[in-house]
């Protein structure tokens, strides 16, 4: 606790957007530890913002209703029928099991998608990825008015569509959680997912690269030292910095407490990006 209070003093009353995602959102014991974080978080004064994903539990509906899946560079194919369950998913069974947890312990949050508001609005991103989108707004006033009561606003990455005729589009996590700590002015965005951080050699999990400058990142994706599923986080935390929010992380959410570590320990535990 003594080691935390330097970075307690610095973040208290600045916001931090963390991507919730991967292994962490299905196991039982680092679901707790991520709930906990956030919650600390919030105690000591933090404005945190949480954006979840959902892929396995999607995938899981998907396939108890017959229906395959498909990626096209990543991103999931997504017609009607995948966009109704994407949506019951998302915005209704994982959205509010993350919100009823942080309310259980003590905290006030409220669970969110982006359709609720026209808190995230979005346009297609063309034809052969069907009902995905890009978001184009976010009322960040919205947001602000929850954070400035003290409330944890829980998102799901589903968008309210433009101009298309799209009532809901389906929205990469990583890229939403972007572009909501853009609007905020974050001072930190904090992507989790099932890797060590950004690693030199993919097949080397000791080859972690603890930290990193903003005009690396271009150095580094054009090197091809990074991996194809890396890439689409690099360029959520080169967008996010280049909008002003100050650093960027890139974390082993398979580890309990992982959000703690990297943010009040001076080694950290994933990538930092500044």
């Amino acid at each position: 606790m003594i080691q935390a209070l330097p970075y307690i003093q610095n973040f208290r009353g600045k916001t931090i957007v963390v991507k919730y995602g991967g292994n962490a959102m299905i196991n039982e014991e680092l679901k707790a530890a991520v709930i906990q974080d956030v919650v600390f978080m919030a105690c000591v004064g933090i404005r945190a913002v949480l954006v979840h994903g959902g892929g396995p539990e999607i995938e899981a509906m998907l396939k108890k209703a017959g229906k395959e899946s498909r990626f096209v560079n990543g991103l999931r194919y997504t017609d009607e029928e995948t966009m109704e369950i994407v949506q019951m998913v998302l915005c209704g069974k994982v959205n509010k099991d993350i919100t009823s947890l942080i309310q259980r312990a003590g905290i006030t949050a409220m669970g969110l998608c982006g359709i609720d508001g026209a808190l995230l609005q979005a346009r297609r991103l063309g034809d052969d990825l069907g009902l995905v989108g890009e978001i184009e707004k976010v009322d960040a006033a919205l947001l602000n008015a929850l954070l400035d009561r003290g409330i944890i606003p829980v998102i799901s990455s589903v968008a309210l569509g433009r101009g298309d005729g799209a009532v809901s589009l389906n929205i990469n996590a990583d890229t939403a959680s972007a572009k909501i700590a853009l609007a905020v002015g974050a001072e930190k965005l904090i992507l989790m997912t099932d890797v060590r951080g950004i690693l030199r050699n993919v097949n080397d999990p000791d080859s972690l690269i603890s930290s990193l400058s903003r005009q690396e990142l271009d150095g580094l994706k054009k090197s091809g030292l990074v991996s194809k599923g890396m890439i689409p986080k690099l360029d959520c935390c080169k967008e996010a910095l280049d909008g002003g929010v100050k650093k960027a992380h890139i974390i082993d959410g398979r580890l309990p407490h992982a959000l703690m570590i990297e943010l009040f320990t001076e080694e950290g535990i994933g990538t930092m990006i500044e």
